[in-house]
């Protein structure tokens, strides 16, 4: 059993930056995963936003948050955080974290990951 808890949301003005982190407690997962944040607004799809590899150097970002967001691993704690950067009304969402467990693969759809936090409210205000 893999637990995930996100933290870091909250109330921001655009142009502004939170930081979000994803924190694992449970079995360990092994060598080969992958971790994904994927965010959903009210009305709205659910979207993969950015994904890391478990090695902590490969990494996926969607086109409408490249170049501002920034996906890392801490070796020290063990979670994932996503650094969130010149934030946008348009990115005002419920933020998951999401484990893809025995791949590398780094998937966009939802469906392919194993485990996922209940999520953290991110609110850009203009």
């Amino acid at each position: 059993q893999i637990q995930l808890v996100e933290s870091g949301g909250g109330l921001v003005q655009a142009g502004g930056s939170l930081r979000l982190s994803c924190a694992a407690s449970g079995r360990t997962l092994g060598s080969r995963y992958g971790v994904a944040w994927f965010r959903q607004a009210p009305g709205k799809e659910r979207e993969f936003v950015a994904a890391i590899e478990s090695t902590g150097t490969g990494t996926k970002y969607a086109d409408s948050v490249s170049g501002r967001f920034t996906i890392s691993r801490d070796n020290t704690d063990n979670a994932v955080h996503l650094q969130m950067n010149n934030l946008k009304p348009e990115d005002t969402a419920v933020y998951r974290c999401a484990v893809d467990q025995g791949s590398l693969v780094l998937p966009t759809t939802p469906s392919r990951y194993d485990y996922w936090g209940r999520g953290t409210q991110v609110t850009v205000s203009s």
